[in-house]
């Protein structure tokens, strides 16, 4: 029997996979230090992560397919923080208030035989964003945990001009990209009749 572990305590990403019929075996959540390096580059760090948190689950499911996946919200070399504070996301907020950046998206599959990664770059661009807007965005509380201050698939959407990429790499799973790693490596992403 194939068996799928999502190595992450996400919710989002467990509903995006359902969202393509995937419902994994288990979800375990990898506990890994996700501080960033010295000089580490976003896109870096999030193909880490994905990385840990693989390896850190995948050592006692040796038959399964093991699925690490972590986002980083960057503004230029900047990784911005998954705030716990009001005050760290109203940082957020203000830095990302009508400016582009960039949400990296990496997945790293341990499959029994093989390993795989891919990251996903997605371009956001928030209108400028009003000290009115930022406060009922804070309200929310939809910030809390979320790489960058925000929750793309939540209130923040309104903020969102552009986008250029894959919106659900930015809720934190890119779909495209994992229903192929994980086809690529032999998962049954569609079922047999």
């Amino acid at each position: 029997m194939t068996r799928l572990i999502l190595a992450s305590a996400s919710p989002r990403r467990l509903a995006l996979l359902a969202q393509i019929g995937i419902e994994p075996d288990l979800v375990i959540a990898a506990g890994i230090d996700e501080t960033p390096h010295s000089k580490e580059l976003p896109r870096d760090h999030a193909e880490r992560l994905a990385r840990e948190k693989a390896e850190a689950v995948a050592p006692g499911y040796a038959d399964a397919f093991v699925l690490g996946a972590d986002t980083v919200v960057a503004c230029g070399r900047r990784i911005l923080p998954k705030p716990e504070t009001e005050a760290e996301a109203e940082k957020c907020l203000t830095l990302l208030s009508g400016r582009a950046h960039r949400v990296y998206t990496a997945i790293h599959l341990i499959a029994p035989h093989r390993r795989a990664a891919r990251v996903n770059e997605t371009r956001v661009t928030f209108k400028r964003l009003s000290q009115e807007e930022i406060s009922f965005y804070l309200a929310s509380g939809e910030w809390r945990g979320k790489a960058g201050g925000y929750a793309i698939q939540g209130r923040a959407a309104m903020f969102v001009r552009t986008l250029h990429g894959s919106h659900s790499s930015v809720v934190g799973l890119p779909l495209f990209e994992t229903a192929a790693l994980l086809s690529g490596a032999g998962y049954p992403v569609i079922p047999r009749a």
